[in-house]
């Protein structure tokens, strides 16, 4: 038996009938808030956070499987623009190569253009690479590991303990692209026609090792020679990463997929910013440390930090997903700009919100002279009108720089 739930993030909580040990494994998975309903017993209470995808929960020896599906209030298309705009901005994310075809919910259509971009990877055949082998030969090739020989052979001469360089398919842009396929294959709510694709995709790289679960990813640099690989292995590590949730709880078994949509907009602010000031001849960094009090006791982490040619901290950003309610949006984000600002010597903040009922709003700070800006990004604009937003908040930053 399979049950589909449905939810919207950020939307208000709901109470449905759920087998207990799901709904303990639901609350403790950190995948969204599940309480037992106090008015209903055998019902629980469940509302979706910032997390959007699929989860399954499946029940042991009962052949019952639950599963979640939080669903965006952002497009499914611009949320991928979004994406991919973080991982590349130079990416085929704004000319619309990037399709999500006909599928509407967020795993479907990542597991669409995974698929896609990993076939256009491997159009031209595999790429091939060295790889650093390490064997026990009866030939001596490359160069012998002395001090194994010594160990493992005790003065014996055969077989020689050797290490080369291997031209070979086996190399960690392949075995990403393969971890990522066989990721999306295990994952629930794959459309049919697509898990058929993966796995014709699997096939071309069965002879490549594959990532033993728990261990760390294959590393890999972009380089020229696997340019065509890049679009597929920067979508191969963000399946591999969010696909987090697949544990066991109390004898269940959780399997999904999920994205945070904080960490996607905070990601796609701070990189936008830093690439609309490119060339301005002055330096961002990302998620910058500092610290509030003189000790260096309290540390504070702004998401984007705007420097000077003199190297002093010349603006501010943080960016936050929430949306503006009917009394504003929270105070405790002025407060947190107004130390972001006062620990950093500036006279002015910025706030970038999801979405405002006005597309800027300002504060002056009593008695301190700091004005704090309030930003409003529209996420169901077209991608040429988000970066446009960005281009004017950049000026609003920065008022001498021509974006």
């Amino acid at each position: 038996m399979t049950s589909v739930i449905e939810l919207v993030e950020h939307a208000p909580a709901v109470s449905l009938a759920l087998p207990d040990g799901v709904g303990r494994a639901l609350a403790a998975g950190d995948i969204l808030d599940a309480a037992p309903d106090p008015y209903a017993p055998g019902r629980w209470s469940l509302r979706a956070g910032s997390k959007v995808g699929s989860v399954a929960v499946r029940v042991p020896g009962a052949d019952e499987t639950h599963t979640v599906r939080v669903l965006p209030k952002t497009p499914v298309a611009r949320l991928f623009f979004l994406l991919g705009y973080s991982l590349d901005p130079k990416g085929p994310w704004r000319d619309g190569e990037v399709e999500v075809a006909e599928h509407r919910d967020l795993l479907p259509a990542l597991a669409h253009i995974v698929e896609r971009q990993v076939d256009r990877a491997l159009r031209q055949g595999l790429l091939q690479g060295y790889r650093v082998a390490e064997e026990s030969a009866l030939v001596v090739r490359g160069r012998i590991r002395e001090a194994e020989q010594i160990r493992r052979r005790f003065g014996a001469t055969l077989p020689v303990e050797v290490t080369y360089d291997e031209f070979t398919t086996d190399i960690a842009e392949n075995r990403l692209l393969r971890a990522a396929v066989e990721r999306l294959l295990r994952l629930p709510g794959v459309p049919r026609d697509v898990r058929r694709r993966l796995v014709h995709q699997r096939g071309r790289l069965a002879d490549v090792t594959a990532v033993v679960r728990g261990q760390p990813l294959p590393d890999w640099r972009p380089t020229r020679l696997n340019a065509r690989y890049h679009t597929a292995l920067r979508l191969a590590r963000v399946v591999l990463q969010n696909a987090s949730a697949e544990h066991a709880h109390g004898g269940l078994r959780i399997d999904g997929f999920l994205f945070d949509m904080n960490k996607l907009f905070e990601d796609f602010v701070t990189v936008a910013l830093r690439e609309a000031l490119r060339g301005s001849g002055r330096t961002s960094r990302l998620q910058d440390a500092h610290h509030l009090d003189e000790a260096a006791e309290v540390r504070m982490r702004p998401d984007f930090v705007l420097y000077g040619a003199d190297g002093a901290p010349a603006a501010v950003v943080d960016a936050k997903y929430k949306t503006e309610k009917r009394g504003g949006f929270p105070e405790t984000d002025l407060y947190q700009m107004l130390a972001y600002c006062t620990a950093l010597g500036l006279r002015e903040g910025h706030l970038v919100y999801a979405r405002g009922n006005a597309s800027h709003s300002a504060h002056r700070v009593r008695h301190a002279g700091i004005l704090i800006h309030q930003h409003a990004l529209d996420l169901d604009q077209q991608p040429a009108g988000l970066l446009a937003d960005i281009a004017t908040l950049t000026r609003q930053m920065v008022p001498d720089l021509r974006v």
